[in-house]
């Protein structure tokens, strides 16, 4: 509230007002003998970082489907799967090769097009999943640490955590979000829309909590482990289903 939606309107503006690539857009928009222009580069620079998280957590998703394809979600190896060089940059190869295919369509023709119905798959998904959860034996104890407040950890550094979440979680800084913002049209109401991104990225960053913090508990794994969390959690829920569907 503080600072992302007051700067998702920032960016949505710039966007709209420029009309263009994030590498010009400042350009564009600068006054005579400014120098914001050099943002531009920044931006692209800041994308090219992300890529190098991105494609390779991708490339980890990609990788667990093939194996859960081939039977095998019961000992999917998080730990033997990232020490293993080979694995990790064949996959990270197949989802640069699958989003370069996807924006060849352009942004409408090809990433909103794919992402309307990926979202919509993923939301039932994780909505599915924490509803599972909630009802695996020793849920409640991960339910109470999700959810039961502990102020001595309010802290400073907890505050700067927080809005550097903030900046991640909502694509700030690195000229994504003035790239969709090249795309409103005329009438679109920006605060609204900044407004609806910044609460639906929170609840799906809640539901997620949801879905893998109980099963943490209910399986002994540490909620400190990071994010291996995901990795370790969930397959071994759709395990824990799957075996006692089996049984039944």
């Amino acid at each position: 509230v503080i600072l992302g939606i007051p700067a998702l309107v920032l960016e949505f503006s710039i966007g709209r007002a420029a009309q263009t690539s994030p590498l010009f857009m400042y350009r564009k928009l600068e006054k005579p003998g400014q120098k914001w222009g050099i943002f531009g580069w920044f931006c692209l620079l800041g994308n090219i970082a992300l890529m190098a998280f991105y494609t390779v957590v991708c490339g980890w998703i990609i990788y667990y489907f093939v194996q859960f394809l081939r039977g095998k979600n019961g000992s999917l190896g998080f730990s033997a799967m990232i020490s293993s060089p080979s694995v990790n940059v064949f996959f990270l190869l197949v989802t640069v090769v699958i989003a370069f295919f996807i924006l060849s369509f352009n942004l409408q023709g090809g990433l909103e097009r794919v992402t309307k119905y990926m979202m919509s798959a993923l939301l039932v998904l994780m909505l599915a999943l924490a509803v599972h959860s909630l009802f695996l034996k020793g849920s409640g104890e991960g339910m109470t640490f999700y959810l039961k407040p502990d102020f001595s950890k309010l802290t400073p550094g907890a505050f700067l955590s927080a809005l550097g979440q903030v900046f991640f979680s909502l694509s700030l800084g690195t000229g994504a979000t003035i790239t969709y913002g090249a795309y409103l049209g005329k009438n679109q109401n920006i605060p609204k829309s900044a407004a609806s991104i910044a609460f639906f990225d929170t609840m799906v960053a809640m539901i997620a909590g949801f879905a893998i913090l109980p099963a943490v508990f209910a399986f002994g794994f540490s909620p400190e482990s990071g994010p291996s969390l995901m990795f370790q959690t969930l397959p071994a829920a759709v395990s824990y289903t799957h075996l006692r569907a089996h049984e039944t």
